[in-house]
């Protein structure tokens, strides 16, 4: 493929810098009207692509949304309270149960409606059902939710990832038992070796050289999202591995998972995951966007946000006895599926080859749901809003009305 990246008579200076106006400066000015950034960067990579023939196959904007996805997922991993998680296992647990039910149910629609074998089918269930955990713990703080509210929608958006993430690595690895047996003795050992690095880390590395841990995390979890990507299982499952390494490691090196890591990881992500939705947006294809990508996308958007608002409805009125408007408000913020869908997009483009209308149709229920909890909880989404956050007091991302200083 001939890399096409910025037109002749423009420097690659000029060009980068323009880019970096139009990914930072007007997606923060269309949020003002309840426009979430990360879909305003996705549009531009669509029309750059499309419409211009601009940044495509551009290795910096590759590695740059690469850093992006890798860093959000690093932050979802370390935002893993398992303590909390143990606390309400058996209302996670009905959860996870009732979400894998419909994972099933939907894979088994979608494969005979779409005429897709089962793999796929899976994949498509998972693109619709599973929350982008990442995207949704950048953006609670602008929902106007209460403590508890935030506290249930955490839970239960980082429990059904970790399910979706074990369910999407089988899927995609399950082409023989040799091959996932192999995979998954690969990911056990990554993950059995991480403590070691970082208690090395702290020993022999920290004493001399201060401040180095943001340094460590990040070169490990690209690292590892390297490893997961060569296994098939893309960049995101090895950055949020190290994510939860990091943060059961916090009694051994409380800095590394410390409210101030968070601030700065999640900064960092701020900086760099508009790349990855213009990277996205640069990969849609024309056939992406016909009428037969519409009415499927119109059927996912008609039923699918309907069916998963319910689930969490009707559990948490069984389980509480609340009232269903009262679910909604737990339902609503964790509908966005952003990241998790157009990551599956990009596996079934290019590993199973899934007719561009299907991917169309996904494409356009991500962008709805995104759009849901800023349209009706009536707050402007400020996804990846955070200032840098270099003071002596930093805002606890965990509960965004305390201030904590530098664990």
């Amino acid at each position: 493929m001939d890399i096409v990246t910025i037109p002749t008579w423009m420097s690659n200076e000029v060009a980068y810098v323009g880019l970096l106006f139009i990914l930072f400066v007007l997606p923060r000015f269309l949020q003002r009207f309840g426009i979430p950034s990360a879909l305003t960067a996705l549009a531009f990579g669509v029309t750059f692509g499309l419409g211009f023939g601009l940044f495509q196959s551009d290795p910096t904007v590759e590695l740059l949304s690469t850093l992006g996805i890798v860093a959000l997922f690093l932050f979802a991993g370390l935002d893993v309270e398992v303590s909390e998680l143990r606390r309400e296992i058996p209302t996670l647990a009905e959860h996870i149960g009732v979400r894998v039910v419909a994972l099933a149910a939907v894979a088994v629609a979608a494969s005979l409606w779409l005429g897709l074998d089962v793999r796929p089918g899976l994949l498509v269930s998972l693109a619709l059902l599973t929350p982008s955990t990442g995207f949704i713990l950048d953006s609670l703080a602008g929902w106007g939710l209460s403590d508890n509210e935030r506290f249930w929608i955490r839970s239960k958006a980082i429990a059904t990832e970790l399910v979706a993430l074990a369910i999407m690595f089988v899927v995609l690895q399950s082409t023989s038992a040799a091959r996932l047996g192999l995979s998954a003795l690969a990911l056990v050992s990554m993950i059995a070796l991480l403590p070691v690095v970082f208690r090395w880390f702290a020993q022999v590395v920290v004493p001399y050289a201060p401040k180095s841990e943001f340094g460590l995390l990040m070169m490990v979890a690209v690292a590892c999202a390297l490893i997961t990507r060569e296994l098939g299982v893309y960049y995101l499952v090895g950055a949020f591995v190290v994510g939860m390494a990091a943060q059961r490691f916090r009694i051994a090196l409380p800095s590394l998972a410390s409210a101030r890591m968070l601030g700065a990881v999640e900064a960092f992500a701020s900086l760099f995951i508009p790349f990855y939705f213009f990277h996205a947006g640069l990969a849609i294809s024309r056939d992406a966007f016909s009428w037969t990508s519409l009415g499927v996308g119109a059927i996912f958007v008609l039923t699918i946000p309907a069916l998963r608002l319910g689930m969490v409805s009707a559990h948490r009125r069984i389980r509480f006895g609340e009232r269903l408007s009262v679910g909604l408000r737990i339902g609503i913020p964790m509908l966005p599926t952003t990241v998790f869908t157009l990551v599956i997009v990009e596996i079934l483009r290019d590993t199973f080859k899934v007719p561009p209308y299907i991917l169309g149709g996904l494409i356009i229920y991500a962008i709805a749901n995104t759009m849901a909890p800023s349209l009706f909880l009536r707050k402007a989404v400020p996804e990846f809003e955070d200032e840098f956050l270099l003071g002596p007091d930093v805002r606890d991302v965990r509960d965004p009305d305390r201030i904590t200083g530098f664990e």
